[in-house]
């Protein structure tokens, strides 16, 4: 087309001699690419229509402006500039073009406590939601296992209102630049320099708007990164001032650019209220004065409005209540209540028809399994057929609400793909209600035990365990306070639709501060994983949940239960039937006779060592799971030579004459 149109006004000129004819010619024979490869992308939206975007998910444009999610839970929002842009000159595909963008966005959080999080400016090849990940993903990656991976052709600026320590996020509230990866390079607290020396902090999730500057100097290999609250000047220093930056091998020769939010339980409303975009220059200036504000929503005369009407309204209902209470307490007698921890523990509430119906009245065809505190039944939500898991808690004492409690305000509050994830609860009377995620191949003692009908393969399991340890260093090291499952076993480990491990199953977890004791004295756990020395203390500690999981370790090696009193009397404790058997030097005799053989030799023998040790009777004996975890993925392979299980045997050895058979 810029070809047609360079002859056309060459053909016009009066001046057109042959010569310029010629060379006319010649231009239309040359094939067109390296002109059309030097066109560059300019673009300004001061609002938005749709026709002017590619909008997937539950993204919107709302007011002219685009909302990323609305009020969404478990969303994914995505918004693109309607045209692929040429990042990379046809005929230079190393050469990866200068970029330049701003735009003003605002955050707007469902509850002044806690929040989403957050929003992403992006370039990548794929403009589909399909297959990618809510919640602390932000709808950037589509697949945990090629999180990093050079395929991914992902560039993004994140604007992080939630700190996630599987990212290694510095706090709640930063701006980071992320590569092919959810590990940000380089991140930075959110904030913008006022000169050289004065850092003013900005909250991203204060409802205000926020300006934001990123550019890209391919020449000299610098990426900026910039932001302050819309109005200002933009600030001489960058937030994120990155050299040696190359994104030849990220960009591919079309990028799509734009915006990318997602949620989980708590929604999040994310706005983009204006954009510029330039390749090779200087993004053009956004008119800023005219953008719709979120921290008001409210005007002075909608609220005395309001407060007129609640004041009519009271005097209403006061006489309404006094003569109509009867019938509504009649009517409504297994009414949910809503009691005050509820709202402080948990926001997302489901309504006991939506379970009923989701259970099919709780039949037990959808009976998945029941035990603790209550039992668990298959669902499909009726609103938009999401499978679920539903647990349902029958109140008769004060334990059970305690449970419960502990395990929504665990649970709830924590972000980690090994974790089954909670979406929220409903009560009705004296029944308590926990919806999780489903998960599909149920649990791992009955994938061992249950008799599946295919075994599960050996590389699953070692995955599995794997799995298990990286979630409790998270519990007991990664998150903002410790936490003690108290309840480490198979059948509390579910597996996915691709059998990851999931560790579920709260009810017993205790929160208590670093290098502190917990001062409950009740022994609580499944006979066969319970440390010995809660049996005497009653004090659970990380230390007790390692010793439960080197139990779990030996199951998953050996193919049996902790205790199993039909065989023989030497065999009925598994891990002391184990350690006997590494005295005798015949420690591979206890691998799973299922498996045929069909194991990695060196993956089986480290297990059940490691099982061993982290089972040793003496809680400073045992290894912490930051240890295990790197014995597991090869990072320590010199913890679990024969040294010290010989001499932890030796020191085991004549102590475990005094202890009873049930713990030997």
């Amino acid at each position: 087309m810029e070809t047609l149109l360079y002859a056309k006004r060459i053909s016009k000129s009066n001046q057109c001699s042959t010569v310029e004819g010629l060379s006319l010619v010649l231009l239309l024979l040359l094939p067109p690419v390296s002109l059309i490869g030097q066109a560059h992308t300019n673009f300004i939206f001061n609002q938005f229509n749709v026709s002017t975007l590619e909008l997937y998910g539950n993204a919107s444009v709302q007011s002219k402006a685009i909302s990323l999610n609305g009020r969404f839970q478990f969303s994914v929002g995505r918004a693109f500039y309607r045209h692929p842009v040429r990042m990379k000159d046809r005929g230079s595909l190393n050469s990866t073009f200068s970029f330049s963008t701003t735009f003003v966005f605002s955050i707007d959080p469902s509850s002044a406590l806690d929040s989403g999080f957050g929003l992403a400016f992006m370039m990548t090849p794929h403009r589909s939601i399909e297959g990618f990940l809510p919640g602390p993903y932000l709808g950037l990656i589509s697949n945990l296992s090629t999180m990093g991976e050079a395929s991914n052709h992902l560039f993004a600026v994140e604007f992080d209102t939630s700190k996630n320590l599987e990212f290694q996020d510095i706090n709640n509230n930063h701006v980071g630049v992320d590569l092919d990866d959810l590990i940000s390079v380089d991140s930075k607290a959110a904030g913008y320099w006022i000169n050289s020396s004065r850092f003013q902090e900005l909250d991203l999730k204060s409802r205000q708007n926020i300006q934001a500057w990123v550019d890209y100097d391919n020449i000299h290999k610098e990426l900026k990164v910039t932001i302050a609250e819309a109005g200002l000047d933009r600030p001489q220093k960058p937030l994120l001032y990155m050299k040696n930056m190359s994104l030849s091998n990220i960009l591919e020769e079309e990028m799509y650019v734009g915006f990318s939010a997602a949620t989980r339980i708590l929604s999040e409303e994310n706005y983009i209220l204006a954009w510029s975009f330039t390749t090779n220059g200087t993004a053009k200036p956004l008119n800023i004065s005219n953008l719709p504000s979120f921290i008001h929503r409210k005007s002075k005369s909608s609220n005395s409005k309001m407060i007129a009407g609640i004041s009519t309204a009271c005097i209403v209902l006061i006489v309404l209540v006094v003569a109509g209470s009867l019938v509504w307490l009649k009517r409504n007698q297994y009414i949910d209540l809503i009691e005050e921890w509820e709202t402080e523990y948990w926001p997302h509430r489901f309504k006991y028809k939506d379970l009923h119906i989701a259970t099919k009245g709780f039949r037990d065809e959808r009976l998945l399994g029941s035990g603790g505190f209550g039992r668990v039944y298959r669902g499909v939500l009726p609103a938009n057929g999401l499978q679920v898991a539903v647990k349902c808690i029958r109140r008769e004492t004060d334990d059970g609400v305690k449970e419960y409690i502990a395990e929504i305000s665990s649970l709830g509050r924590l972000q980690h793909r090994n974790l089954v994830q909670i979406r929220g609860f409903c009560r009705r009377g004296k029944q308590l209600f926990i919806v999780y995620n489903y998960m599909p191949n149920g649990s791992l003692d009955k994938m061992i035990f249950g008799n599946p009908k295919k075994v599960l393969e050996w590389s699953h399991r070692y995955r599995v365990l794997r799995d298990v340890a990286a979630v409790l260093l998270y519990l007991h090291e990664e998150w903002e306070q410790c936490i003690v499952h108290r309840d480490i076993k198979s059948s509390n480990v579910l597996l996915d639709s691709e059998l990851n491990g999931k560790l579920g199953d709260f009810g017993l977890a205790r929160l208590y501060e670093r290098n502190k004791n917990s001062h409950t004295t009740r022994v609580v756990g499944t006979l066969g994983y319970i440390a010995p020395e809660l049996v005497h203390t009653g004090k659970a500690s990380p230390a007790t949940d390692v010793f439960s999981f080197g139990i779990l370790m030996l199951e998953v090696a050996c193919g049996r239960r902790p205790v199993d009193p039909s065989l023989q009397p030497a065999e009925v404790i598994m891990v002391k039937w184990v350690r006997e058997l590494h005295v005798n030097g015949s420690l591979m005799d206890a691998a799973d006779p299922n498996l045929g053989g069909q194991y990695v030799e060196g993956e089986m023998e480290r297990v059940l060592k490691l099982g061993l040790l982290c089972s040793n009777r003496q809680p400073e004996g045992r290894l912490g799971m930051r240890q295990v975890l790197q014995i597991l993925e090869e990072e320590a392979p010199n913890q679990v030579s024969d040294a010290p299980f010989n001499l932890e045997l030796r020191s085991t050895s004549s102590a475990s004459k005094s202890l009873p058979d049930s713990l030997q």
